[in-house]
């Protein structure tokens, strides 16, 4: 990023140094229409809260679900919940969704920027929850998404680009990936991270969010290309945040 790569003029104090919420989801498919809920976190940076001896602390809000579903073996691998463990003892999932999307729409109506990796799937996961119980869903915005600010900064790095990728180019200690708490903060430490390295991401939060959904459109428009060159028909959904 020695080069600009978009023409923009930013006013106003820069989303970085504001209130940010981390949210993440862990569930019970990777599809995002029939995926249920078995644990999800807000966490909280909020440079107005009161300092303790080793600076201020984010403050971490964490729900495990009982899905109602059985939660496959698969899954249970990845973030080490069971159907057991989350009939014992989880909230059902009808109350506990509820109280995420009260939550996080009062984190997105109070203006601070919601901080997702990856933001099409826990987005979209939630949204079909919040449908299947007979909850609203807010307007998703502002969200900052490390996933397309690091696609955009370092377009042709080789490798994966999974929240733990992140975290190891970024030098952010990812404490227990795959557990919704650890993996809220860490994107926003890595969110973080993308903009004190590239000081053209420092904007408001508003302001970022609209040019992430060009961005995110641009970037499915050349993966959908590359793919092109052996499938023919394939097609990569643009759409962003959700």
């Amino acid at each position: 990023m020695s080069e600009p790569l978009f023409d923009f003029d930013p006013s106003g104090q820069s989303w970085h140094t504001r209130r940010r919420v981390g949210f993440d989801l862990e569930t019970t498919s990777r599809y995002p229409q029939e995926a249920r809920i078995v644990s999800a976190a807000l966490v909280t940076f909020d440079p107005d809260d009161a300092p303790g001896p080793n600076g201020s602390a984010p403050r971490v809000r964490e729900w495990l679900v009982d899905p109602g579903v059985e939660i496959p073996e698969e899954t249970t691998e990845i973030h080490g919940i069971s159907t057991e463990y989350a009939r014992a003892q989880g909230q059902p999932a009808n109350e506990a969704i509820g109280q995420i999307v009260v939550q996080l729409t009062k984190e997105l109506d109070s203006g601070a920027a919601v901080v997702v990796m990856n933001a099409p799937y826990d987005l979209a996961v939630l949204q079909h929850e919040a449908q299947r119980y007979g909850y609203g869903f807010p307007d998703p915005q502002p969200i900052i998404d490390p996933l397309v600010l690091d696609k955009l900064v370092d377009k042709y790095r080789r490798g994966k680009r999974r929240l733990a990728d992140l975290c190891q180019t970024y030098g952010v200690v990812l404490s227990d990936a795959h557990s919704a708490a650890p993996d809220a903060l860490a994107a926003v430490e890595v969110a973080d991270c993308l903009a004190e390295k590239y000081p053209q991401l420092q904007m408001p939060a508003d302001q970022l969010h609209t040019l992430q959904v060009g961005w995110k459109a641009e970037q499915a428009a050349d993966f959908q290309a590359f793919l092109r060159r052996t499938k023919p028909d394939a097609v990569i959904d643009g759409s962003w945040p959700m």
